[in-house]
């Protein structure tokens, strides 16, 4: 059994996403990548290289990434389909975060980050980014991480729009045992859980 399956429900499972997994990803993501063909290399690249990449050039990035055995998320299944997807890694693989200003480091402390959820639109509402969420704290505890720190969105509106829907939910980043570290945007709290 993997480490992120402790954090299994009876009605779903999690695994890392690894080179044997790899078909599972290009499923869920389908032929456009999950949003316009970023294949959730979008914190990975400076804009320019995103831009090039778009579509195949982003996949095949991904691809080679975990081809290297370097986990860059959880996978989500409900029985053999996977059905969510949570981008988890230390922070300073995503070194898009640090040109943002309102992303910007908290503290000295190494954290890792959550910079995506993606749960297909015929899957949500069943729970399922919150599963993940703890199921990415339990692969950062698992893999000697210390403090996991997610970059939620917390919309004004009713409805979050798919657009943005990629950062996740502040209710799912509490309902997974997260809380409110920093704030440098009306609606955008990074939220952050210790696992050591």
């Amino acid at each position: 059994m993997s480490p992120a399956e402790g954090a299994a429900s009876p009605q779903f499972d999690f695994h890392p996403l690894t080179p044997d997994r790899w078909q599972d990803f290009e499923r869920l993501f389908g032929p456009r990548g999950a949003c316009g063909g970023c294949w959730c290399m979008w914190f990975r690249l400076t804009r320019r290289e995103f831009d090039a990449g778009k579509g195949e050039g982003n996949r095949r990035a991904m691809a080679e990434l975990v081809a290297e055995d370097r986990v860059p998320g959880i996978l989500a299944y409900d029985g053999e389909e996977p059905v969510g997807w949570c981008s988890v890694a230390p922070r300073q693989e995503f070194p898009r975060l640090e040109r943002s200003r309102i992303l910007a480091k908290v503290d000295d402390e190494p954290v890792w980050s959550v910079v995506c959820l993606f749960v297909p639109r015929e899957h949500r509402g069943r729970g399922i980014a919150t599963r993940l969420l703890e199921a990415a704290a339990e692969h950062v505890r698992s893999s000697g991480g210390r403090i996991v720190e997610g970059y939620a969105i917390q919309p004004k509106m009713d409805r979050l729009p798919d657009a943005f829907a990629y950062h996740g939910p502040a209710a799912a980043f509490v309902a997974a045992g997260f809380e409110e570290v920093a704030r440098r945007s009306p609606t955008r709290p990074i939220m952050r859980r210790r696992v050591d």
